[in-house]
């Protein structure tokens, strides 16, 4: 997979942090896919594989889910996005950003006016001035919309850019080229440089702004390069789950996703998960992609 874009090394905090910052955050979900339950909850049995396709269940049965983004306000960094959700585009001609095979499978779509860039407006919020994107990882439903902050910085692990710009059969791997080749200004952070540290229960995290309130966690797994986002608010964390779980259930024991790329990683990634989970039952985790969670989520976090 042949992608032109130049990223740079992160080796250091990002300007902007502030002693003792807290920050707000609004989730916000920018369009739906349409995966069967197999597919997020792997549901067992000799024929698992083939089951967590969808393949042996009626698409009926197929759940709508978020593809979810989140607006951190932070006091002097500004505004900060993680993930971009879908492109608005999807609501009039899914196959064009997605690809005609994905646009079938998944399904995206996208309510006109809905879009992450009509929610940021909305706000008050030019897509443009957006400084930071943080960005999860790089699968479709996350990256889909990097084309619309070209004045951002987007900031992910260098594991996740060498998977998902390296390879064959990038489809099969949930990544599409086309969404994140363009000449951005990418920041890579080696989670096994010298700046990397233990937060909680989290054995390495990346300080963004340097004054504890963003805090990236290196959680492999769902892809190789995954990472979750740790927030401060006042009186507690939000935590970003992003895919290292799919569902509230796998944070409370329930089946595991069906074959992650790295099985041994995810359960460790999750393990963290789910300790923090034991040890901060204040603390807030959302999870990738629950709809019910979603729908019973706060429209603000202070």
């Amino acid at each position: 997979m042949k992608v032109h874009a130049e990223p740079k090394w992160l080796h250091e905090p990002l300007p902007g942090g502030s002693p003792k910052a807290t920050v707000a955050v609004e989730p916000l979900s920018g369009g739906e896919v349409r995966w069967p339950i197999q597919a997020m909850e792997a549901p067992g049995g000799p024929f698992e594989r083939l089951t967590s396709t969808g393949l042996l269940t009626r698409r009926s049965r197929w759940l709508w889910v978020p593809c979810p983004a989140f607006l951190i306000t932070h006091p002097t960094a500004g505004r900060i996005l993680v993930d971009t959700s879908l492109h608005p585009s999807i609501a009039a001609r899914p196959s064009e950003n997605f690809g005609r095979l994905a646009a079938r499978i998944a399904q995206p779509r996208v309510e006109p006016g809905r879009d992450l860039p009509s929610q940021l407006r909305d706000r008050d919020v030019d897509p443009k001035a957006i400084r930071l994107v943080v960005m999860t990882h790089l699968h479709m439903d996350h990256a889909s919309g990097i084309a619309y902050f070209p004045s951002s910085t987007f900031v992910l692990s260098d594991v996740e850019w060498r998977v998902a710009t390296s390879g064959s059969r990038p489809l099969l791997r949930g990544y599409r080229a086309q969404h994140y080749d363009y000449a951005f200004d990418y920041r890579l952070i080696d989670f096994d440089g010298s700046r990397i540290e233990s937060y909680s229960t989290f054995g390495r995290t990346f300080d963004l702004l340097g004054d504890g309130s963003i805090r990236l966690a290196f959680t492999p797994g769902h892809t190789r390069g995954h990472m979750c986002v740790i927030l401060r608010l006042r009186e507690r964390d939000f935590a970003i789950a992003g895919d290292a779980v799919y569902t509230v259930r796998q944070l409370e024991g329930g089946p595991p996703q069906p074959n992650p790329p790295d099985p041994h990683l995810w359960r460790r990634s999750l393990q963290e998960l789910q300790l923090f989970h034991r040890q901060y039952p204040q603390a807030v985790i959302v999870a990738g992609h629950d709809p019910k969670q979603w729908s019973e989520l706060q429209a603000r976090f202070e």
